[in-house]
């Protein structure tokens, strides 16, 4: 007897997913202090300007991680923040509760969003896509929650255009994605608009791998 291909496909996307939040939970012990001197250089900055960007009342932040984002939430707004590792959801618990922060912190997979259709305003990510195991599915679930006049706003970093940075980084992914928990290979516009998104604004922030997109249903 033979399983059902799509079944198949589950249980595969299952075992990846579980992997992803074993390793999130792993680093979330000193995953701040992994990225600390990236956030002082230039992490900071950078969200300050995407929350700028972000528009209400109905806003959903996916992969809140350790909750670095927090700070930057708009004025008067409350948002609702998801993650897959509640290891990493205890810091940002930790760190909504010292500024009394106005967020709704819950254990969620972006593959399987559990909000019903045309939800959200605007839904945000920052540094999140790298990790996703089926990135096209996510960014779906994203577009069935935005409302038809919904943004998203995705920070994230892909996979260089210049063919010499390309090689470099998709020889040393397989290295890297262990240690780090991030795929530093994915054709993230690609996933997007194979998701059924548009994109609105392409913005190159570092070289051509830290991009900023504004997208639109």
């Amino acid at each position: 007897m033979h399983a059902n291909p799509q079944t198949a496909n589950d249980l595969s996307l299952d075992r990846a997913t579980a992997r992803t939040r074993r390793r999130y939970d792993r680093l979330s012990r000193y995953y701040n202090l992994m990225e600390w001197a990236a956030e002082r250089r230039a992490f900071q900055e950078w969200r300050r300007h995407v929350w700028a960007l972000v528009g209400g009342p109905a806003i959903l932040e996916v992969g809140v991680g350790t909750g670095k984002n927090i700070p930057y939430y708009p004025d008067g707004s409350r948002v609702m923040a998801i993650d897959l590792s509640p290891g990493m959801l205890r810091h940002a618990h930790e760190l909504a509760d010292q500024r009394a922060a106005r967020v709704d912190l819950h254990e969620m997979d972006v593959q399987r969003l559990a909000f019903p259709d045309d939800s959200f305003d605007t839904v945000i990510t920052t540094f999140v896509f790298c990790s996703v195991p089926d990135p096209v599915r996510g960014f779906e679930q994203i577009r069935r929650v935005l409302r038809p006049a919904g943004r998203g706003i995705f920070l994230e970093h892909v996979l260089s255009g210049k063919p010499g940075v390309r090689q470099a980084m998709r020889v040393l992914n397989p290295l890297l994605r262990p240690m780090m928990g991030a795929n530093i290979d994915r054709r993230t516009r690609e996933n997007i608009e194979a998701a059924g998104l548009t994109v609105e604004s392409e913005t190159d922030l570092w070289l051509d791998i830290v991009k900023l997109f504004v997208v639109r249903l």
